[in-house]
C-alpha cells in the first residue's frame, strides 16, 4: 500500500514539470516535420502546426484571474500557453529554447511574440468619461529588434476596431518584452546567438468585466480576429526580412491542421442545414391553380397559397443548433464562418416557424438585407431603357419539360467526364413552377415552356453555376461549402445571371424581370398589398399579366420574401467585383458570399481547401472568355443591356 502511495506521489510530481523526455519528443517531431499538439502541466498547451520561425506565447498569471486572454493566441499555427507558476518556470524556458534551436537552425532566425493583459484596475485609470478606449502597447528591445516587423505589426493592430473605436497602438522601447514580475523566456546571450527576437504585446483587457473578470464574448471574438491577422502580417514581414522562409502571402502563415472540434461542428451544422430545404418550404405548391382563380376574379381577390408541410420542429432544431460548441474551435477564421452560418440557420428556422405571418417578412429583411437606393434606381433605369414590347428574334421553338430535361442530362454527362461520381439528377415535378436547384438536383416544373434562345443560358445558370459550385463544395473538407456559407445567395445568383450574358442568353426581357422583382420587393417593404404591386407591374411597367402575377407571387410568398431582389443586386455587385480586378476561380470553390472571397483565398493559401473539382463549361467558349475579360473594363448592368 505504501509503495502505491509513493508511486502516486511520484506520478503527480512528474505531471507538474516539463521533463527532458517531453522536450526531446517535441524536438524530434519538429525535426521530422510533424505537427505538435501537447498538453503541458497546469493547463498548458503547445501547438506547432509545422516548423515556422515564430511562436506566439501566453503565460497565465498565478495570482490574478485573466479569463479569455489564452483564446487570443489559440488558432495560430504555432503557440504556447503555459502557467507562470514557479514549478514549471525552468521547464517552460528550456522547452522554448529547444524549439528555437531546432527551428532557427533551418530558418536562420526566430521570433517570440508574447501576449499578455494589463491588470484590470490599471485599465483606463485616468479615464473619467466611462468610455473604454482600447489600446495595445508593443514592447521591443532598445537595441535588438526587427524594424519592418514592428511596423507591420503596428499597422495591422491599428486597423482593429473595438466598440466603434480604433485601437490605439503605442510602441515602447523597453528592456523587458515580457509581463511584469515574470522572467524572459530567452536569455539575452542565447537570443543573440540564435538570432531570436522578442516582441511583447500588452493589451488592455477591454474584453473583460473589470469587476467580475468575466469576458464579453463578442468583443473577445472581434479582438481575436484582428490580432490574429496582425500577428500574421508581422510574421510575414519577419520571414522575408530575417529568415530563409518565403511565404507567398501573410495568409499562408495560418494553421493547416484542423482539430477534431472543427469537423464535429461542421458536421452538426450540415446536419441541421440538410434537415430541411428552406426554399422549397416557402414556395407555394398551387401557383398555377391560384393564378386561374386570380384571373377569374379579375385581379380583385388576392390569391391564397398553400405550402408543403414543414418536416421539422423549428424550435427543437434551434435548441440543437445553439448546442453546437463553436466556441471550442481555436481558429478565428473557421469559427467566424461557423458563427455566421449558425446565425443564418437560426433566422431561416424562425422564418419557417413564422411562415404566413408578418414576422416571416421581418425575418426576410434580416436574412436578405435592405434594398439600397442604388439598387432601386438601377431597377427603374432598366425598366425605362427597355421595352416590354421589344421584338425578339423570330423563333417559335419552345422546349417543354421533357426536351429541356434531355438537354440538362446531356449537360450533366459533360461534367461526368471530369467527375464520374457526379450524382446530380434531373427531376420533373408537378409541385413547382419554373426551374430550381435543390441539394444538387435540378427540379423542373412540369408545365415549363422555355424559348430555344434561352435554353443554354438557363443550363449555365442552373447547372454551370448552382450544380457546379454544389459539387465543388462537396469536394472540399468543409460541408458548409456545399450547404452554403452564410449569405451565399446573392453571389450565387449574381454569377448565375452573369453566365447568361456570357453565353449570349441574357435578353432584355430577362433583365426587365429581375428589375421587376426589385420593384415588387420595394413595394412589399413599403406596405403595398399583393394587388397593388401586381397592378403597378402590369399597368405602370407594362408587364404581361401572367408575368406580373409570377413576380408578385414570388415576392409575397410565405408572408413576404425579398430573396428575389438578390438576383439584380448580385449581378450589379459581381460586375463591380470583376472591374476591381477580382478573379472567377475563388468563386467556384463552393457556395460562398462576396464577403468570404478573402477568407477562401486565405484557406487556399493555408492549403486547407482544395482547388475546384469542376470548371463551368462556358469557360471553353471563346466568346464567353472574351466577354469575361471585358468585364475588367468596368461594365455596368446597363452596358450589358446594350451589348445584349
Amino acid at each position: 500500500m505504501n509503495n502505491i502511495l509513493n508511486d502516486s506521489k511520484k506520478n503527480i510530481k512528474e505531471e507538474e514539470i516539463i521533463t527532458e523526455r517531453f522536450i526531446d519528443t517535441v524536438c524530434k517531431q519538429i525535426a521530422e516535420n510533424k505537427s505538435v499538439r501537447k498538453t503541458l502541466p497546469l493547463r498548458g498547451r503547445l501547438h506547432i502546426d509545422r516548423p515556422l520561425p515564430f511562436l506566439v506565447v501566453y503565460r497565465r498569471p498565478v495570482k490574478r484571474i485573466d479569463h479569455g486572454t489564452d483564446k487570443l493566441v489559440k488558432g495560430e499555427a504555432s503557440y504556447l500557453i503555459a502557467s507562470a507558476s514557479r514549478k514549471i518556470k525552468a521547464g517552460v524556458s528550456k522547452l522554448v529554447q529547444n524549439i528555437i534551436v531546432q527551428i532557427a537552425s533551418e530558418h536562420k532566425a526566430f521570433l517570440i511574440l508574447e501576449v499578455w493583459t494589463k491588470k484590470n484596475n490599471q485599465l483606463n485609470s485616468n479615464n473619467h468619461s466611462g468610455i473604454l478606449k482600447p489600446s495595445i502597447t508593443l514592447k521591443i528591445s532598445k537595441t535588438h529588434f526587427p524594424t519592418e516587423t514592428v511596423e507591420a505589426l503596428q499597422k495591422g493592430l491599428s486597423s482593429i476596431y473595438l466598440l466603434r473605436q480604433k485601437i490605439n497602438v503605442e510602441v515602447l522601447y523597453d528592456n523587458s518584452q515580457w509581463p511584469e514580475k515574470m522572467h524572459s523566456l530567452v536569455p539575452n546571450n542565447f537570443g543573440k546567438a540564435n538570432n531570436c527576437y522578442l516582441i511583447g504585446i500588452e493589451i488592455d483587457p477591454i474584453f473583460q468585466n473589470a469587476i467580475t473578470g468575466d469576458i464579453f464574448p463578442l468583443v473577445l471574438r472581434k479582438l481575436h480576429q484582428g490580432l490574429s491577422k496582425a500577428l500574421k502580417l508581422g510574421v510575414f514581414q519577419f520571414s522575408h526580412n530575417q529568415t530563409t522562409l518565403r511565404p507567398t502571402n501573410y495568409q499562408s502563415l495560418g494553421r493547416r491542421a484542423m482539430v477534431k472540434a472543427v469537423w464535429e461542428v461542421d458536421q452538426k451544422l450540415a446536419e441541421i442545414s440538410n434537415a430541411y430545404d428552406f426554399l422549397l418550404l416557402v414556395t407555394p405548391i398551387n401557383i398555377d391553380q391560384s393564378w386561374n382563380k386570380f384571373l377569374s376574379s379579375k385581379f380583385e381577390k388576392s390569391p391564397i397559397f398553400y405550402y408543403r408541410p414543414i418536416p421539422i420542429n423549428p424550435s427543437a432544431l434551434k435548441t440543437k443548433l445553439y448546442g453546437i460548441p463553436i466556441e471550442q474551435i481555436e481558429d478565428p477564421t473557421i469559427s467566424n464562418l461557423f458563427y455566421e452560418k449558425q446565425v443564418e440557420l437560426e433566422k431561416t428556422l424562425s422564418m419557417l416557424r413564422d411562415r404566413r405571418t408578418r414576422n416571416f417578412f421581418y425575418g426576410s429583411m434580416q436574412l436578405y438585407g435592405e434594398l439600397t437606393t442604388e439598387l432601386k434606381s438601377l431597377a427603374l433605369k432598366i425598366l425605362e431603357n427597355t421595352s416590354a414590347h421589344r421584338k425578339e428574334p423570330i423563333d417559335n421553338t419552345y422546349f417543354d419539360c421533357n426536351s429541356f430535361a434531355q438537354r440538362a442530362e446531356e449537360e450533366l454527362n459533360y461534367y461526368k467526364q471530369f467527375f464520374p461520381e457526379l450524382n446530380s439528377k434531373v427531376q420533373i415535378r408537378e409541385d413547382i413552377t419554373g426551374l430550381m436547384v435543390s441539394k444538387g438536383n435540378l427540379l423542373l416544373g412540369k408545365k415549363i415552356k422555355i424559348p430555344k434562345r434561352r435554353v443554354d443560358a438557363l443550363l449555365q445558370h442552373e447547372i454551370g453555376t448552382h450544380i457546379v459550385t454544389y459539387v465543388n463544395g462537396k469536394s472540399q473538407p468543409f460541408q458548409q461549402l456545399y450547404a452554403g456559407l452564410a449569405g451565399y445567395d446573392e453571389l450565387q445568383e449574381g454569377i448565375a445571371v452573369l453566365t447568361e450574358y456570357l453565353v449570349g442568353g441574357l435578353t432584355s426581357a430577362r433583365l426587365r424581370l429581375l428589375a421587376g422583382r426589385v420593384i415588387a420587393a420595394s413595394n412589399l417593404i413599403d406596405g403595398a398589398t399583393f394587388i397593388d404591386t401586381f397592378r403597378e407591374l402590369k399597368g405602370k411597367f407594362d408587364f404581361a399579366q401572367r408575368i406580373a402575377y409570377i413576380i408578385t407571387a414570388r415576392i409575397y410568398r410565405g408572408g413576404g420574401l425579398t430573396k428575389d431582389a438578390v438576383y439584380l443586386r448580385g449581378l450589379m455587385n459581381i460586375l463591380k467585383y470583376f472591374s476591381s480586378g477580382g478573379e472567377l476561380e475563388p468563386l467556384l470553390v463552393g457556395k460562398i458570399s462576396s464577403s468570404h472571397v478573402s477568407i477562401i483565398k486565405e484557406l487556399q493559401a493555408r492549403k486547407v481547401l482544395n482547388p475546384p473539382m469542376l470548371r463551368p463549361r462556358y469557360l471553353e467558349n471563346k466568346v464567353a472568355l472574351e466577354k469575361l475579360s471585358e468585364l475588367k473594363n468596368g461594365l455596368t448592368v446597363l452596358d450589358l443591356i446594350k451589348r445584349s
